[in-house]
């Protein structure tokens, strides 16, 4: 056999990526489920922060003020503080939790889809092997992704150092600003600042995803010979599928050689269908198929009919549907009664059988 039919050279098939995503061996970036889900963050915060503050500011209030009770030292008081607490940070907070919980999710489905498998958890003793570990450490694969993760926070810190120089000149003048002033403009500097750094890890994040297939692909590329060797299991050996159909070939024509010497009549197509025809009337409902066969098997019907002496008759409609519709062994449907009975009539005369 050649080297290159043992060379991983091909494309993975199908059912190979079926098996490894069963294993759960599929391509995914933690990375651009972090940016996603901090990207929605800095948006929800955008918009529901100014929500989330004066809510906890009236709690603030109402804890200062004893707006829940006239005396908030007794331990009754402080219980039912703690729930007014709970129920205003849950009526502010619970919406932006909800909706990160939902671009969590979408950001998993979106990259291996719905997978449910427990073959992940299983323990495997050769991950904990000190040896295997310590030789992981060192492998090239370890090495492209220390590079890749200094890659990226030198972009990072690049572009956030330009963002902040940038804006260098507004922040210098921040001290001159009032209070309220100094809040909106500080929130909306972090803010910007946040969306163009989520931008970028977003960015790096589909990248890392991408060269994640590509890694997947590469890793489960297979061998002309175990393209070879799945194409036997799937549909079965060549030389076992010979072997059985030589078997069942046999097996047909030991049928054919027993139940032809003991039919009544042969139909013909003449050539293509051949089908052998038994009637009893004693113990028979209808005329049975006792054997049939196409080409070769057809032949050899005839052959045996003309060696025995068993009448043939050629109705080639007849012989196409009776091929197509019974079996061995099966008796024939009523459709096809008036014709068989005139056939079995036929040969009864000349065979000078008394017929039913």
């Amino acid at each position: 056999m050649a080297e290159n039919d043992f060379e991983k050279t091909e494309a993975p098939t199908p059912r190979r990526l079926q098996e490894a995503r069963q294993d759960g061996n599929v391509a995914r970036s933690t990375d651009l489920t972090a940016a996603l889900s901090l990207l929605a963050a800095m948006v929800l915060l955008h918009f529901f922060g100014m929500r989330v503050m004066t809510g906890w500011k009236a709690t603030v209030e109402t804890m200062f003020t004893s707006g829940m009770s006239p005396n908030p030292t007794r331990a009754e008081d402080v219980s039912g503080m703690m729930a007014y607490a709970t129920r205003i940070g849950m009526a502010t907070v619970a919406p932006i939790i909800l909706c990160l919980l939902a671009v969590t999710l979408i950001a998993g489905v979106s990259q291996v889809g719905f997978m449910v498998t427990g073959k992940p958890l299983v323990p495997q003793l050769n991950r904990l092997s000190p040896l295997q570990g310590f030789k992981r450490l060192f492998d090239a694969r370890a090495g492209i992704r220390l590079v890749m993760s200094l890659g990226k926070v030198f972009v990072i810190a690049l572009v956030a150092t330009w963002a902040i120089t940038t804006d260098l000149p507004l922040i210098l003048m921040l001290p001159q600003l009032e209070v309220r002033q100094l809040f909106t403009v500080s929130a909306g500097l972090v803010f910007a600042l946040a969306i163009k750094l989520c931008a970028l890890l977003l960015t790096l994040a589909i990248l890392d995803y991408a060269f994640q297939r590509y890694q997947r692909t590469k890793d489960l590329r297979m061998s002309k010979q175990e393209i070879k060797e799945e194409m036997k299991r799937m549909e079965g050996d060549p030389l076992v599928k010979q072997r059985r159909s030589r078997v069942a070939k046999q097996l047909a024509m030991q049928r054919i050689g027993q139940a032809v010497p003991n039919a009544d009549v042969v139909v013909t197509n003449p050539t293509h269908f051949a089908i052998a025809l038994q009637y009893d009337n004693e113990t028979m409902q209808a005329p049975k198929v006792v054997a049939k066969g196409a080409d070769f098997l057809a032949l050899r019907i005839r052959q045996l009919a003309i060696a025995n002496g068993v009448p043939m008759v050629e109705r080639k409609e007849l012989a196409r549907a009776l091929y197509r519709s019974v079996e061995p062994g099966e008796e024939i449907p009523a459709e096809f009664y008036n014709a068989v009975a005139e056939i079995l009539a036929y040969v009864y005369r000349l065979s000078g059988k008394r017929s039913a």
